[in-house]
């Protein structure tokens, strides 16, 4: 057996050890330890900013994109930001506990389902520092213990990030080995990780398609993730042309690079000769690429003839595809074909319609008039999310405390037996 392999399995088993001791945390001790994890990131504020500038260095010395090197930087603002929102988990309520349903049978047996922990949760992710407090944060106040694996671009800045959290949480009652982080780079402790399902109870890639698929072909214990964030926006022909602008606008442009922008934008045939130029002057001073069918290149001036592969493309860019559809039922069809069940919306000024798109299209999230950009753990008022899962068992959608959460059932009787 590698040393490598032996090294995360003991790991997996102080995690283990852990995760019981957690079990015994009352709500106000998780917060008080929650907001010794916060002053205890502040305090290392010095350590964590000069363990991001190297990893900050080593990215811009190996040609990483200015997107790449900016989701990797870390500030004293960005910094403090951190510290706020581990404060913010604080302040939300304690899912643990939670009675889901009570009732009683009819030989007197009490039954209650109760929110529980799921034991030990494992994270892997790329790129964004953040992810590191973010995670151990969540999964703490849910009483969970953490093993994290991040990318090796933000190996420096993950380290330093979750001693502080263990350190302040610790000064806190927090019990040792609650938040560990995988200090190896190599594609190994990936498959080693995963394999470890004596340990691990569930595991959490947040990274590109490449990362979760070789995640989910060796895991050994449930995985949540998403693969692609192909969004739509469908704009109905009762659809008003500025609020439909705004909101294509907002879910391509306000930040591309992230899974609930827009990638594709499905377009009523009965407005397109009208819409297309609209949409087309508004958009023009984004510096968006558009690839569309021949009614859109006819239309909207500059636009590229789209090819089969645009339909399923995540950009992740400025460039959007817009297809002119004959109405509502090729719209649903064209996203549960070709979408990833992230996030869509539908613009129209028709209820009966709007309910028809919720109800028949199957993403986690359907919106009516409003940006794709919303699905997202904290404007669903989730706090600090651990991720988004387009899964269809357990967990769905943005995925806050609840989430990251079991349940079990809880019988009372008073000598009942079962003849």
């Amino acid at each position: 057996m590698s040393d490598l392999k032996n090294k995360i399995l003991e790991m997996g088993r102080h995690a283990r050890a852990a995760s019981r001791e957690l079990v015994k945390l009352t709500s106000p001790q998780k917060n008080d330890i929650l907001n010794g994890m916060a002053t205890e990131v502040r305090h290392a504020e010095k350590t964590i900013l000069s363990a991001n500038e190297k990893d900050v260095d080593q990215a811009i010395s190996k040609g990483l994109s200015k997107p790449m090197v900016d989701r990797l930087r870390i500030t004293s603002q960005s910094l403090e930001e951190i510290a706020s929102a581990i404060e913010d988990v604080a302040k939300l309520p304690d899912p643990v506990g939670e009675v889901l349903a009570d009732w009683t049978q009819p030989n007197g047996l009490h039954m209650q389902k109760i929110r529980v922990p799921i034991g030990v949760i494992g994270i892997i992710y790329e790129s964004r520092p953040n992810v590191t407090s973010d995670a151990a944060v969540l999964c703490f106040k849910t009483g969970n213990a953490t093993i994290l694996r991040g990318g090796s671009e933000a190996i420096h800045s993950n380290t330093a990030l979750a001693a502080a959290l263990q350190k302040g949480g610790e000064n806190a009652g927090l019990p040792a080995n609650s938040i560990q982080l995988i200090p190896f780079t190599d594609r190994e402790s990936v498959d080693h990780m995963a394999q470890m399902d004596q340990y691990l109870d569930l595991i959490i890639p947040r990274g590109g398609k490449g990362l979760i698929e070789r995640v989910v072909s060796v895991a050994r214990m449930p995985v949540i993730k998403h693969y692609d964030g192909v969004c739509h926006a469908y704009i109905h022909h009762t659809a008003d042309f500025e609020m439909a602008a705004d909101i294509i606008i907002n879910s391509k442009c306000q930040k591309p690079g992230v899974c609930n922008a827009l990638e594709t934008v499905l377009v009523d045939r009965e407005i397109a000769a009208g819409f297309y130029p609209y949409l087309a002057e508004r958009i023009k001073p984004r510096g968006v690429e558009i690839r569309g069918d021949t009614e859109v290149v006819e239309h909207w001036p500059g636009a590229k003839n789209a090819t089969e592969e645009d339909w399923t493309t995540e950009y992740l860019d400025l460039i959007l595809s817009v297809k002119t559809v004959s109405g509502l039922d090729e719209a649903i069809s064209h996203i549960n074909h070709y979408g990833s069940h992230h996030t869509d919306t539908v613009v129209t000024e028709n209820a009966e319609i709007a309910q028809r798109f919720m109800h028949e299209t199957d993403s986690a999230v359907v919106l009516w008039n409003a940006s794709t950009r919303f699905n997202d753990g904290g404007e669903f008022g989730f706090g600090a999310e651990i991720g988004i899962s387009t899964d269809k068992l357990h967990a769905r959608g943005p995925m806050g405390l609840a989430e990251l959460c079991s349940y079990k059932y809880l019988v009372t009787g008073s000598g009942q037996v079962r003849k």
